[in-house]
């Protein structure tokens, strides 16, 4: 059997995004936000939000538990300077936090004193995108 770690990435988080798109609703103000300072523009894939959350259970599913500063570290980027020496800079913490939240509230992750992880339901929801990828 493939286990999560073993599998290729993208494939579980695009299972996973097409799982949660018919559970979770994106947001109104997600259309025109960027995902951190490092940025320059929005997102240009029109379920963006579904994606990012996916991503977020996946990596909560490896590192947790884990919370919105390391999750934001982890979405950072370089921020372009124009012609100074570009630098790190971390991704938006709103953005996270409401997936957070919303996947908090679908029953995938826990909160503890120490961060979020992952529960029985959200493993399950990863191991079948996982077993669907495989067939």
């Amino acid at each position: 059997m493939v286990s999560m770690r073993d599998s290729d990435a993208k494939d579980v988080i695009d299972k996973t995004a097409e799982n949660l798109k018919n559970e979770m609703k994106m947001p109104d103000w997600a259309r025109f936000v960027k995902t951190g300072v490092s940025r320059e523009r929005p997102p240009e894939q029109d379920d963006w939000w579904y994606i990012r959350s996916a991503s977020v259970l996946r990596r909560i599913y490896i590192d947790g538990p884990v919370g919105v500063s390391k999750l934001s570290s982890f979405y950072g980027g370089s921020k372009n300077r124009g012609h100074k020496p570009s630098h790190f800079r971390k991704g938006g913490g709103k953005i996270l936090r409401t997936i957070l939240q919303n996947l908090q509230a679908l029953g995938y992750v826990e909160t503890l004193p120490k961060g979020r992880k992952i529960t029985p339901k959200g493993q399950k929801l990863l191991d079948n995108a996982v077993r669907r990828r495989k067939n």
